[in-house]
């Protein structure tokens, strides 16, 4: 098992948590239940599947989370660019938000490497 907290992509990917919950509570009231809660399971799967995959007991299981992982990633920036395109959020706010996510997914990607292709 891994120590999920001490690991930079689960760190990352919670203070983006921080920053996708500021920006959608500004959405409208309408996409409560709609795309502001996708979107806030989105980026709250990131760091989850992360500390999950964790405490499995295999590394390739750790390597299937670290993949949901990376795939709730793109799901999260396709919703955000949704968001942008319903003018929910600008297009500054979009580009500071996916100059978050890019790192982490490039983490993520680099991390599940590692773990399906030791050296």
């Amino acid at each position: 098992m891994h120590n999920f907290k001490e690991l930079k992509i689960w760190q990352e990917s919670r203070k983006l948590c921080k920053l996708v919950y500021q920006t959608t509570k500004h959405f409208p009231d309408s996409e409560k239940f709609g795309l502001t809660s996708q979107i806030r399971r989105a980026v709250v799967s990131i760091p989850s599947n992360i500390a999950e995959g964790a405490g499995r007991k295999s590394t390739k299981d750790f390597a299937n989370f670290i993949s949901y992982s990376l795939g709730s990633s793109y799901e999260l920036e396709t919703q955000l660019r949704i968001a942008s395109d319903l003018e929910f959020i600008s297009e500054d706010e979009l580009n500071r938000l996916l100059d978050e996510l890019y790192p982490i997914q490039k983490m993520i990607n680099k991390f599940y490497n590692h773990l399906t292709n030791p050296s």
